[in-house]
């Protein structure tokens, strides 16, 4: 069944975000190390160099 896994993609994109923007929001708080969010990102996610670079966290 095609769609199944396509519902389970959908349903990791959006824990995604949900983990990004977590992350993300945490280093704009000062809550945790630019580079340590840098890094959880880049482990994270695969469109990650474009979000570190938008961010401002290298």
């Amino acid at each position: 069944m095609p769609g199944t896994e396509r519902r389970r993609e959908i349903a990791r994109l959006r824990a995604r975000r949900k983990k990004t923007a977590k992350l993300l929001s945490r280093a704009k708080a000062g809550t945790i190390d630019k580079a340590e969010a840098a890094r959880k990102l880049r482990r994270m996610t695969p469109g990650a160099d474009f979000i570190i670079k938008r961010e401002g966290l290298a």
